[in-house]
């Protein structure tokens, strides 16, 4: 195989993974954010989460990134993305958000993905989850104390 069909594979391998695997996990995290939007439970939500998220520096509705984060991390950046674009987020709360969305990213899909696959008992998944969820904590904590 030369450069030339070496460079086209890995161009449809690309391309499919972000067609099939990340673009669905983006839209319906838009989807969600403007649901939640249209329903009023961002603004609610925004409410009851605001006083956690002050402690970042973030508006009480960021933590919907984080929960989309959880089940996806394009999820979580489609997430972000769609708060940015109804400016409830600006770009210091993205760069507070974007260590703690790879650091905590997917948790649910890794359960089958990789803790499964690899035969790591059940019992221990949710220690492993709250270690992610920790560092990402710690990130954002860091971020929001060298940005603001």
């Amino acid at each position: 195989m030369n450069i030339y069909e070496s460079f086209l594979d890995g161009m449809r391998k690309g391309l499919k993974i972000a067609v099939l695997n990340m673009l669905p996990n983006v839209v319906v995290a838009f989807v969600f954010i403007k649901a939640l939007q249209v329903t009023g439970l961002l603004d609610a939500i925004g409410n009851i989460f605001s006083p956690i998220m002050q402690i970042f520096h973030l508006p009480g509705e960021a933590v919907a990134v984080l929960l989309s984060t959880i089940l996806s991390a394009g999820g979580g950046i489609g997430a972000a993305a769609g708060l940015y674009s109804h400016e409830v987020l600006n770009s210091v709360h993205l760069s507070i958000l974007m260590p703690a969305i790879f650091l905590m990213g997917a948790q649910i899909q890794y359960v089958g993905r990789i803790l499964g696959v690899i035969d790591i008992a059940p019992k221990h998944f949710p220690v492993l989850f709250l270690i992610s969820i920790i560092n990402a904590v710690l990130a954002m904590l860091t971020m929001a104390y060298l940005i603001v």
